[in-house]
């Protein structure tokens, strides 16, 4: 039975485990990442991914320092958003106003991970494909993971980047609460008639949240937020498209479907910790948010920054101090954005209370008219 020493083992390489692997790399780190299927490189130019993330300017540089930032060709930019109510309230925010170019910019899933797997493939990372683990334990000194093949890995710390239904979470007994909003995230890409100008838009609907991000030219990306998601994908493409600019109030005309309608799970997930002996969590395995505000790639790029920051070039990785760092660097973050997101689910999901909605809209249109707290969610949507 073979084994293997490693200072850090990465288990899942998806976008934010693949992210922390190069970090530690970089610095000079053992590592290696453990991902039953990787990506493949070829192909990237044909369709478009509906999955798409809006990825903050910190994060952004955070990629283009791993040089693992896709070429700008296919990349769009957040110059504003609109945000509409469920009424007529109504907030307006731009990058201009805070001194910045853009809030975010938006990137399609399948070529950010193409470009952190070039540099992956262009590094000293050991890469163990094709299989997956059936085994975690650790004792003081290290973490052990034992794959389906027999082989055993050794690490002074293992990180766990292997998304919301993490098995390391599961395997290492720590207990996560966990929240279903009774809704999908439905996602597609459409040609719009008329050009979105760089602007974000998004729409409190009651039964639900609307958003149109802008990708390169006359497109955009979709992400609808809603409990009936089964309507929306038995639709053809032609019914799509207009049950979807109807929604929006064909605010940039007709649209045509790109991509087929996917939906996915909407769950808020609160690990009691993401440390434990020789072990962090990171990404989705750590916490996930409502996509209302669409930061949790945000928070997970950050949490993988975070614990190669806390790791550093020398000593032990794994030590519980750095651990504790790390942790207590992600809690503040991680805990603000998902009781933001999960308050302004609730507060726009209360359709029966008398007045609430008058409420709200009107506190929606009040935030529109304050300059310094309207700047303020500006500076946090770029991660200043």
């Amino acid at each position: 039975m073979s084994e293997q020493t490693f200072d850090v083992i990465v288990s899942g390489g998806g976008l934010v485990g693949a992210s922390l692997a190069l970090a530690l790399a970089r610095q000079g780190r053992e590592v290696a990442l453990v991902e039953p299927n990787p990506p493949a490189l070829a192909g990237l130019e044909a369709g478009w991914d509906a999955r798409i993330y809006a990825v903050s300017p910190q994060n952004q540089a955070f990629l283009a320092s791993l040089a693992a930032w896709p070429g700008a060709e296919r990349i769009g930019r957040i110059a504003s958003m609109d945000v509409r109510g469920d009424l007529d309230g109504r907030l307006v925010f731009s990058a201009a106003e805070i001194g910045a170019t853009e809030l975010a910019s938006i990137a399609e899933n399948r070529w950010m991970l193409a470009s952190l797997w070039q540099a992956i493939r262009q590094s000293d990372i050991v890469v163990i494909e094709g299989q997956r683990a059936r085994h975690f334990d650790s004792d003081v000194r290290q973490a052990k993971l034992t794959l389906d093949d027999g082989r055993i890995l050794k690490a002074a710390l293992l990180a766990g980047a292997d998304g919301a239904n993490s098995w390391l979470r599961r395997e290492a007994g720590i207990a996560a609460s966990v929240k279903s909003y009774g809704q999908s995230g439905v996602v597609a890409n459409f040609a719009c008639e008329r050009p979105h100008g760089e602007c974000a838009r998004q729409w409190f609907l009651g039964d639900g949240v609307l958003a149109w991000l802008p990708l390169p030219g006359n497109r955009i990306s979709m992400v609808w937020s809603m409990s009936d998601s089964a309507r929306l994908l038995a639709l053809d493409d032609a019914a799509l498209a207009d049950t979807v600019a109807r929604a929006g109030g064909e605010a940039l005309g007709a649209l045509t479907t790109m991509t087929p309608a996917a939906a996915f799970p909407l769950r808020l997930i609160r690990p009691e910790h993401v440390v434990r002996q020789r072990l962090a969590l990171l990404g989705d395995a750590a916490h996930t948010v409502h996509p209302l505000a669409g930061q949790g790639v945000n928070l997970g790029f950050q949490d993988a920054a975070m614990l190669a920051a806390s790791i550093g070039r020398q000593g032990d990785p794994g030590e519980w101090i750095r651990l504790r760092r790390y942790e207590r660097s992600r809690r503040e973050a991680v805990l603000t954005m998902q009781t933001a997101c999960d308050g302004l689910f609730r507060l726009f999901h209360q359709p029966a209370l008398p007045g609430l909605a008058r409420l709200r809209n009107t506190g929606l249109s009040l935030v529109n008219h304050l300059g310094p707290l309207k700047r303020q969610l500006a500076r946090v949507a770029v991660g200043f």
